[in-house]
């Protein structure tokens, strides 16, 4: 019985000293730190007549992201974080967006202007080639940006963003596009701003929130957030104006003969930048339609669907994104 007792106490001691040993071997040892969000810088640039603000982050060749409507520089966060590991990656607020300038003028908001801020600010920031990345009303200035300026990037992305070619195309020819723009119109009216705006701009997180509040892409964070954002003044009505300048949407019966098409005066719709658009099937506002007969303007493109994503894709799958652009531009 006292051998046994005597055994057992050993047997604790030997367990209790190799615990002790393990533990003091793994604090020992240089442990692995998870890596830490980079932190955004906030800075302005004046460029093409306006003010721009924009967050970057990172160092190397450039990665611009540029939002739509109606967004701002957050939309792009989870790139920023992505692709400032190897790049200097920058998000600005278009103008008529949150911080930067806001003109009066509805034909300052036209897209050769837009276009021009892109360049100069990329200039600004010392670099004349650069990959561009675009959503949304974004990614129309892009798709322009491409046409008018090719030797400016290395390589294009689009998500959920119509080819103007295309979507005036599909705004003459396709009932269910022109349905699904109807919403343009009411956005070039004079009663848009106040539409949007009613109850703490209840529309607008409806539309760009309700949903992923709803499933977790969106908290109570980024509520806050956008609501500043959509606060600033002017704010609201400098977004609206990219509609009004461009006169975008579908067949009013008024006597409008052609949809307007928002690369209007550019002598080609042609993209000679290899081209990656990556597309949310579900979106309920740019339709699928917006992707056949693409490559009759885009030689050398890559398409890749989501078919359950909507027109807040980037949101909804940031990681999915954020691996098709990696994959399409390649690491460092």
């Amino acid at each position: 019985m006292k051998i046994t007792k005597l055994r057992l106490f050993k047997r604790l001691i030997m367990s209790g000293l190799a615990i002790i040993f393990a533990l003091s071997w793994v604090e020992g040892r240089p442990q692995k730190k998870e890596a830490k969000p980079p932190m955004f810088k906030h800075d302005y640039k004046e460029v093409n007549g306006v003010r721009l603000h924009y967050a970057t982050a990172g160092k190397g060749k450039l990665i611009m992201f540029v939002h739509g409507f109606p967004e701002f520089w957050y939309e792009w966060k989870n790139q920023l974080a992505e692709f400032s590991r190897d790049h200097q990656a920058v998000a600005p607020d278009m103008r008529g967006y949150n911080l930067s300038s806001k003109p009066a003028e509805v034909e300052k908001y036209q897209v050769k202007y837009l276009v021009e801020d892109l360049r100069a600010l990329a200039e600004s920031l010392g670099h004349k080639k650069f990959i561009l990345v675009a959503h949304d009303w974004g990614g129309a200035v892009a798709w322009a940006f491409a046409i008018a300026h090719p030797e400016y990037l290395e390589k294009l992305v689009i998500i959920n963003a119509p080819h103007p070619g295309v979507f005036q195309r599909e705004l003459r020819e396709n009932p269910d596009q022109q349905k699904a723009s109807q919403y343009m119109l009411m956005f070039r009216s004079p009663q848009a701003e106040q539409i949007l705006s009613n109850n703490n701009y209840a529309t607008l997180v409806n539309i760009v929130l309700g949903e992923g509040l709803k499933k977790g892409h969106f908290n109570e964070e980024d509520r806050k957030a956008y609501l500043e954002a959509w606060s600033q003044p002017g704010a609201l009505t400098g977004g609206l104006n990219y509609y009004r300048a461009a006169r975008v949407g579908p067949p009013t019966g008024e006597g409008d003969k052609e949809p307007a098409n928002f690369a209007a005066g550019l002598p080609s719709l042609t993209v000679k930048v290899p081209t990656l658009v990556i597309w949310g099937e579900k979106d309920t506002a740019l339709l699928t339609g917006n992707l056949v007969g693409l490559d009759k303007y885009v030689p050398d493109l890559t398409i890749k669907r989501i078919p359950d994503g909507t027109h807040w894709v980037i949101h909804e799958e940031p990681a999915l994104i954020n691996g098709y652009i990696r994959e399409f531009i390649g690491s460092k």
